[in-house]
């Protein structure tokens, strides 16, 4: 069944000053009336309403982790003296801002004549490219936890009202049969703001020097294949790249060695 049948039946069954949505067992939004929310996780969009399904125990909540993300190292100064900059370093920005612009000057009125066309612009590209990466934050490896949400089976409908102050909120929750989604009908008159959003947004897990060295003992290593199959019996040769066609050029290879060394506040 099509998303957008699915979603017209559903609008002409629920034409009514009601809150409806369909949400799957872990808490995304896969039907509403406002498209921006589809997708979404529920607690994003009505914190009241997900906190009264946790406290009545249709959701629980399951902490998840990422032993492969990436996070911004953190940033320790022992004095308030070090990112004081110096005469010496100023006068340093400002020759490799200086060497920028000569590099771009160069590259826009075509200095090296020997470059095609296309080179001339994937030169371009590759500098810019290089000095946006290195205008990104650092990022190195580490752990995260975040919340996962999951339906409890055992409560297939519920209904009851939240408190916000001067109004109540009003809900019904019915298991749609034979699936995990869940149809939920709400009172779009009380505002309940007061209640906080509910986010997944993952946090980085500290360890101790302790923990962290059994999180590394336990880290199992990859083993390599006990061969290699580097060929096919079907595998055509001629149907791959022609990167030996491709020559090397010296101001190419120097570009990305400029962008390294340029710092990147030259960009801003």
């Amino acid at each position: 069944m099509r998303l957008e049948f699915l979603q017209r039946t559903f609008w002409a069954a629920t034409r009514q000053h009601l809150d409806c949505f369909v949400i799957d067992n872990n808490g995304f939004i896969l039907i509403s009336e406002r498209s921006q929310e589809m997708g979404r996780f529920l607690g994003e969009v009505d914190g009241a309403l997900m906190t009264q399904l946790l406290s009545m125990g249709v959701f629980s909540q399951v902490t998840m982790y990422d032993y492969q993300a990436m996070c911004k190292p953190s940033n320790h100064h022992h004095s308030a003296a070090r990112p004081l900059v110096s005469p010496i370093s100023a006068l340093l920005t400002a020759t490799r801002w200086l060497v920028n612009e000569l590099l771009l000057l160069l590259l826009e009125w075509s200095a090296w004549g020997s470059w095609r066309a296309d080179s001339k612009a994937e030169a371009k590209a590759v500098f810019h490219q290089s000095h946006k990466h290195k205008k990104q934050d650092m990022l190195q490896p580490c752990d995260t936890q975040y919340p996962v949400f999951v339906h409890q089976t055992a409560i297939q409908e519920t209904n009851g009202a939240i408190e916000c102050g001067a109004c109540q909120k009003i809900f019904v929750m019915q298991q749609i049969p034979s699936s995990n989604l869940l149809l939920l009908v709400t009172d779009p008159t009380c505002d309940c703001s007061i209640f906080p959003l509910i986010l997944q947004e993952a946090t980085e897990v500290k360890y101790n020097a302790s923990v962290k060295c059994d999180r590394m003992r336990s880290q199992k290593l990859r083993r390599r294949p006990d061969s290699c199959h580097a060929f096919h019996p079907e595998e055509n040769a001629q149907d791959c790249g022609g990167t030996s066609d491709l020559s090397a050029s010296l101001p190419m290879l120097l570009l990305p060695l400029c962008a390294w060394v340029l710092p990147p506040q030259l960009l801003r």
